[in-house]
């Protein structure tokens, strides 16, 4: 993501994103974690939803674990 889109998600601008890394550096810390979180939170939700297609059709005798 760059910081244009950042800035955007944030509701503020690039600008104040380059203030925030020199003056509130916990704070860009924190933004980064957490979208480091969503991120790790997206992808175990797409595991979770191939590892419940698969017990499905383990549970009704087809096996395809080659993926989509």
């Amino acid at each position: 993501m760059t910081k244009e889109e950042l800035a955007k998600l944030l509701g503020t601008t690039r600008q104040n994103l380059n203030k925030w890394e020199k003056e509130r550096p916990d704070l860009v810390r924190l933004i980064n974690q957490g979208l480091a979180l969503d991120q790790s939170i997206e992808e175990t939700r797409k595991h979770l939803e191939r590892l419940e297609e698969i017990k499905k059709n383990a549970s009704s005798g087809k096996f395809n674990l080659k993926g989509k």
